[in-house]
């Protein structure tokens, strides 16, 4: 079913309807600018990146098919701009040279054998702890959000990207392909294996003595 509220705002904007423009600007400019700084060596050059996507946007906009959501293809026009800005400025790499980090999602040796009873079960050694309060309650402790940022900083480059695009600057999967130019697939195994180290991080912390565990 086609979304009519996405199609009367592209036809707002297209007839040059400020007000429209204005709100979707001021909407989406703090995430583009986040996402943009993560391809870019500066702040400033990231404002700029999202100042030139915008010009981009209002040239582009009769041309606009709509195979995509409207947002979907800001941030991939975006992205584009950010990483031919970053590049130059020999910060970044292309994205299809970074490698892929194999390997299993959890220790394997945190589950039981081939020739134990209840096989691919947990250990008792290895099973998930049982935490009590919600991830956000967990995530606004100051200590907990350092944990999460060092966790976040030692995850595989492709890992870190796709989990805070996704789970910091609140993209869809769409919008994340669309910006990094990867599949579904790839989408997901990376979000999957992000936050499975995420987690195991933040279960080790919580293992040391005198930190209450919470669930999650």
């Amino acid at each position: 079913m086609p979304d009519v509220a996405a199609d009367s705002l592209v036809e707002r904007l297209r007839s040059g309807d400020a007000e429209s423009f204005a709100r979707v600007v001021d909407d989406w400019s703090p995430t583009m600018l986040r996402v943009a700084r993560s391809f870019v060596s500066t702040q400033a050059s990231a404002e700029e990146v999202v100042q030139e996507t915008w010009l981009a946007v209002l040239r582009g906009l009769d041309g606009f098919e709509g195979r995509s959501a409207l947002r979907t293809w800001v941030f991939r026009i975006l992205a584009n701009l950010a990483k031919t800005r970053g590049v130059r400025e020999a910060r970044t790499i292309p994205w299809s040279s970074v490698p892929s980090a194999g390997g299993p999602t959890v220790d394997p040796d945190r589950f039981r054998g081939s020739d134990e009873p209840w096989s691919g079960h947990w250990t008792d050694a290895g099973a998930p702890s049982a935490w009590e309060a919600s991830p956000e309650a967990a995530i606004l402790a100051g200590e907990i959000r350092a944990q999460v940022q060092t966790a976040l900083e030692d995850l595989p480059e492709q890992q870190r990207t796709v989990v805070s695009l996704r789970d910091i600057h609140g993209l869809d999967s769409d919008e994340v392909c669309a910006t990094l130019g990867i599949s579904p697939g790839n989408q997901r195994v990376l979000l999957h294996r992000g936050r499975a180290r995420l987690r195991s991080a933040l279960e080790d912390f919580y293992r040391q003595d005198g930190v209450r565990e919470v669930t999650w």
